[in-house]
């Protein structure tokens, strides 16, 4: 199992909370079974925690308070779907991912850790029109423009796509901005999270959804 490291339990500590245990029983999960059933790589065991669970924990900090509903796409081995649902237990998460073998991962891990998760084997595009959520989230799904398209019809009205990225992530915005403004988005700023708590800061591209305007005369008292 790999251990938390020291440097790394004051930022773990403050994201996790009183469920760090649950996240250290996650760490363990991926690190049994992640290699063997092509979760991750065999080479990320021994860097579980600074590659992608406080990595993807630092996501949190980008979440709206009001938020109570969020969609992790393409959920993968559960980075960072997963790890949110641990660290703010408060919200409703689906996880929405195409592949058979990782539903059935995902669903294991839900019911081994009582994570309450919402696991859906789909395209995102499937729920296109169907539902939408306060936040989406993506980590290495795609480049942002086609990442846009997939996940930005998802957020509700004045809701939040939060896409993980690494130093492309600049290009790539500027490469989907008119995507983006078709989608109805609106606001993209890049921010880096957990800056004098980590090697390396988490890099995450928000966009918002346009909220609609109601006209005055719409509404009922």
């Amino acid at each position: 199992m790999p251990s938390l490291p020291d440097a790394l339990r004051p930022p773990a500590e403050r994201l996790f909370g009183d469920r760090l245990e649950l996240a250290e029983r996650f760490a363990a999960l991926l690190a049994e079974q992640g290699p063997e059933r092509g979760l991750i790589g065999p080479r990320e065991v021994d860097r579980l925690w600074e590659r992608h669970l406080i990595n993807c924990a630092l996501m949190v900090d980008a979440i709206d308070a009001s938020a109570t509903t969020l969609v992790d796409v393409g959920s993968g081995a559960g980075l960072p779907g997963v790890v949110i649902a641990i660290a703010r237990p408060e919200l409703e998460i689906t996880l929405v991912e195409t592949m058979q073998r990782r539903t059935t991962w995902l669903e294991e891990v839900d019911a081994e850790l009582g994570l309450g998760l919402e696991v859906v084997r789909a395209r995102a595009e499937d729920l296109h029109g169907r539902r939408t959520f306060d936040v989406v989230t993506a980590r290495a799904v795609a480049a942002l423009d086609k990442l846009a398209r997939w996940t930005l019809p998802l957020a509700a009205d004045g809701g939040s796509l939060l896409a993980m990225k690494g130093s492309s992530a600049a290009e790539e915005l500027e490469k989907a901005e008119k995507v983006l403004t078709r989608l109805g988005g609106v606001e993209p700023t890049i921010s880096q999270y957990g800056e004098g708590e980590v090697e390396v800061p988490t890099t995450v591209v928000q966009v918002r959804r346009r909220a609609k305007v109601t006209r005055k005369g719409d509404a009922r008292g």
